[in-house]
């Protein structure tokens, strides 16, 4: 998922100050969903898939397509 939420967010060109603010966390939490060491609670993947516009099975990894069915 690391590799997919920093992809997003590059694709999107938002800083991770600019995430932090959206899902009321710190710089330190999402610097450390970005590198792997810990996994968003579900209400942020629903936050993020609905920011970015993908399905959670896209976010998480377990779908190769961004597409929402």
């Amino acid at each position: 998922m690391k590799e997919i939420l920093k992809k997003l967010r590059k694709e999107k060109g938002v800083l991770q100050k600019e995430m932090t603010e959206l899902l009321n966390i710190t710089e330190r939490q999402y610097g450390n969903y970005e590198a792997g060491r810990v996994d968003p609670p579900t209400s942020k993947l629903i936050i993020l898939a609905d920011y970015f516009g993908v399905s959670l099975d896209y976010l998480v990894g377990r779908a190769d397509s961004a597409n929402i069915k």
